[in-house]
């Protein structure tokens, strides 16, 4: 782990003779339709040159070009199956394409040479070897190691002077002054050589720039995943071991506009960060590393997490019933009975930080995100005081009135608070509060009497569980219940034991499958005994929602 009193430094990937993978991706993906373009070129080249001749009565019968070309046209479609088939990884397509380019540049040199070297009348050359095109693009279109590219290119421009030689044996077509047509091959097909390794060089430093601004720390970055107010979440996997990871980025542009806050807000995000890693709760998102990139961005790696959020999950597929309800809130109460324990307050307890995924073989597994404005309840006020220029510090709508007031001795009741807020939501899919703007929201919660969620509910929700939710929305802190362990304890009492199980956990996100991976949802293979499960538990008798639109494109909130 980084040692949070230093600020870490990122350390740069070496110039490794790969292309990044996302490069090769899109050379391999070129190369398919790169070989029906060399096909049809040479079906209209040649073939449509001895259809017009066969017209004007000049067929002289098929020969060794013909049979030549005719191979180079199959050649071209072989490469396009090739690359769609998916039979060969991303490296060795690149490198079948590289024996491509010199096949192919012997069947183009054999349809310009086998009759010998065009000359004018002063017995100069005439035009410039059509392999030399085929050499120089070929490696803008299909990129590879430029030490690759240039032993295949010097292989490539060796085609002219091989397909002259070859018709000079076969044909007897005369070959003179050798001299004077080694200095033209030099000056073209291997000059095209010489272009083809600069653009080879050109290209690859453009990759290995790409590959290396997608690098942070140890951590390669994939695809976006999510996107907020302050930063961006990537999907991730580490250079040498096969974790994939989420990091988030945090903009230097919202870190302050003075040295002095921005150097005391990436210490407040070090110490979030140093804080959740110490966390052992297995409900609590594990953090891997932290650190500050060269351009100055603060970013955390996270585990990477394989399901939805609360709140995404109450958008698509509305209220919970009550059992389910109290079977993810006891396991968030246990990430913040650890936490409390530590003395450190969440402060921003929300359905978007609650994360419901599928971790192994358990499912509605519950996972508290972003210790973002995480609070040591022993320290002074001024100390604590590293929040983002002109940010609120939580969420209006599931903010503690004591928070909203700006009290100082913040404890975790709040965080309980907070919780009974999303208890209200994942049962009623409403906010206890909502109002024209945030000040007005984070107002009603300081003055105004909640209606109990019983009423806004289609949900038969028991009266114990209505109450205690109450109980959490109390002004008073000392009115609610007074740590997140008494809370959990007090959960289980709401429901019949074994209301909400493992099993019916199971069967629902085998029923939702579809919807689930709409939203982002990676679901693993199922046998067939699975599938009969879920296909006969489908129906909303046993699961009853109100909305079951999915909603697609959902983003993670950093």
């Amino acid at each position: 782990m980084t040692n949070p009193r230093e600020w870490p430094v990122v350390v740069r990937g070496d110039m490794s003779p790969t292309l990044p993978p996302e490069l090769m991706a899109e050379a391999g993906w070129r190369l398919g339709p790169l070989g029906l373009l060399y096909s049809g070129a040479i079906l209209i080249a040649h073939f449509g040159r001895r259809a017009m001749l066969a017209l004007s009565g000049s067929y002289s019968g098929l020969g060794v070009v013909d049979a030549v070309s005719l191979a180079a046209v199959a050649m071209g479609v072989i490469v396009y199956i090739v690359s769609r088939r998916g039979v060969l990884s991303a490296k060795r397509l690149l490198d079948f394409g590289l024996a491509f380019q010199v096949v192919g540049a012997f069947g183009i040199a054999i349809g310009g040479w086998w009759q010998g070297l065009p000359r004018t009348a002063t017995g100069s050359f005439t035009f410039i070897p059509a392999e030399c095109v085929w050499i120089a693009v070929f490696p803008l279109v299909v990129p590879n190691i430029p030490r690759k590219v240039l032993i295949a290119s010097l292989l490539a421009a060796s085609s002219g002077p091989a397909a002259l030689a070859m018709s000079h044996a076969v044909t007897g077509v005369a070959v003179d002054r050798p001299l004077v047509l080694g200095t033209y091959f030099l000056t073209s097909d291997y000059l095209s050589a010489l272009v083809a390794y600069v653009v080879a060089r050109i290209v690859h430093q453009f990759g290995m720039r790409l590959k290396q601004a997608r690098e942070i720390g140890s951590y390669e970055l994939g695809e976006r995943i999510g996107e907020g107010g302050m930063g961006e979440v990537w999907r991730a996997r580490h250079r040498l071991l096969a974790r994939p990871a989420a990091i988030k980025l945090i903009r230097r542009d919202v870190l302050g506009s003075s040295q002095r806050s921005r150097n005391a807000i990436i210490r407040r995000f070090m110490r979030e960060a140093k804080d959740t890693a110490t966390l052992g709760s297995t409900h609590t998102i594990d953090v891997y590393d932290f650190g500050v990139t060269e351009e100055g961005d603060f970013y955390y790696v996270m585990e990477l997490l394989n399901g939805i959020s609360l709140e995404r999950a109450v958008q698509t597929f509305g209220p919970m019933e009550p059992a389910r309800t109290v079977y993810l809130l006891r396991q968030v109460c246990h990430s913040l009975g650890e936490a409390h324990a530590r003395g450190l307050v969440h402060r921003d307890i929300k359905p978007a930080n609650i994360f419901m995924c599928r971790l192994g073989p358990d499912d509605d597994y519950i996972k508290v995100l972003d210790f973002g404005l995480v609070k040591h309840v022993e320290m002074a006020p001024a100390a604590t005081m590293l929040t983002i220029e002109g940010a609120t510090a939580g969420t209006p709508a599931y903010m503690a009135p004591e928070i909203a007031l700006g009290r100082p001795g913040i404890d975790g009741r709040a965080d309980i608070y907070s919780l009974g807020c999303v208890a209200y939501y994942l049962l009623t899919g409403q906010p206890v509060f909502s109002a024209d703007s945030a000040v007005a929201t984070a107002l009603a919660h300081v003055k105004d009497k909640p209606v109990p969620p019983s009423a806004r509910s289609e949900l038969a929700i028991p009266p114990s569980l209505d109450a205690l939710i109450q109980q959490c929305l109390e002004k008073d802190p000392a009115d609610r219940p007074q740590s997140a362990t008494e809370l959990g304890q007090r959960l289980a009492d709401t429901v019949a034991p074994d209301a909400w199980t493992p099993e019916a956990a199971h069967a629902w996100w085998e029923l939702h499958r579809v919807a689930l991976t709409d939203l982002g949802f990676e679901a693993p293979a199922r046998s067939e005994g699975e599938q009969h499960a879920a296909a006969a538990a489908e129906g909303p008798r046993c699961f009853p929602r109100l909305d079951r639109t999915p909603i697609t494109n959902p983003s993670l909130q950093p």
